[in-house]
């Protein structure tokens, strides 16, 4: 008698959201991807139904702050990316900022557990009066849950254009042992890539140099402000990232979420 092929369930999402100064323009929840926007707050909190990722699941979001508008994007919880049988999860992130709009990308970290493999791109297009702000942070195992590491897989690429024009292009990949040379990550297992295009961003390098402290470093250059940092844990990332963040977001307290 042959065997019959196992055929593994995979999980798959998508958000179209696009927002203007008076409200939701636009809104398209499918599968396991939800969206929540508070009552009086311009604030998206993105859920995932399905409980976390693993291999082969795919999720896209697609979002839009139009003309004028201000939109904060966070997630109800850390993300967490659970063992692969063979393909990467994929997520796939589209931001668009008009003219005079505010857009800020604050999703809750993201946690590779042994064996994770995850792909995610984030592309954002951008106005040139426009401010956009954006943080991506992942978490290598949980220590205080006793979690270690010893292979995972992750490709994690940035594009963002403005008017047309690419103005930042990163990609962080590694796959087996999680890199811990002394000119990567070390003994730290918990990273951040933290950017902020807007007019004037320069002027704040110093306060978010000091909010980092030790945990890692900030550049500046036309219009654009690049952070990285690194920390034994996300307990400990938080530490620096938080405040980092409050800086960028122009003082204001972040999303509710990140306080729970």
């Amino acid at each position: 008698m042959t065997a019959m092929p196992v055929g593994h369930q995979r999980s798959k999402g998508s958000i179209r959201l696009a927002v203007g100064p008076k409200g939701i323009i636009r809104l398209r929840e499918a599968h396991s991807a939800k969206v929540r926007m508070p009552f009086g707050v311009p604030e998206a909190i993105l859920i995932n139904t399905g409980g976390g990722l693993a291999g082969g699941d795919r999720f896209a979001f697609d979002i839009t702050a139009e003309e004028s508008a201000a939109l904060t994007i966070t997630s109800q919880a850390a993300e967490r990316v659970y063992r692969s049988l063979g393909p990467a999860a994929e997520v796939d992130v589209t931001l668009t900022a008009r003219a005079g709009a505010t857009l800020m990308w604050l999703p809750q970290e993201t946690i590779l557990f042994d064996g994770a493999a995850l792909a995610r791109r984030l592309t954002a297009e951008i106005s040139g009066s426009a401010r956009f702000l954006a943080v991506e942070s992942v978490i290598l195992g949980r220590e205080a849950m006793g979690e270690t590491v010893r292979e995972a897989r992750l490709a994690d690429r940035w594009r963002i254009r403005q008017d047309g024009k690419l103005v930042f292009a990163d990609d962080i990949a590694f796959g087996g042992v999680p890199p811990a040379t002394a000119a990567t990550l070390g003994a730290s297992r918990a990273f951040a890539t933290v950017v902020l295009v807007a007019p004037g961003a320069e002027g704040l390098l110093d306060p978010v140099r000091a909010a980092i402290g030790e945990r890692g470093a900030a550049s500046a250059w036309s219009g654009k402000l690049v952070a990285r940092l690194t920390a034994r844990d996300g307990f400990d990332l938080r530490k620096s990232l938080i405040p980092a963040l409050t800086v960028l977001a122009g003082g204001g307290d972040l999303p509710k979420t990140w306080s729970f």
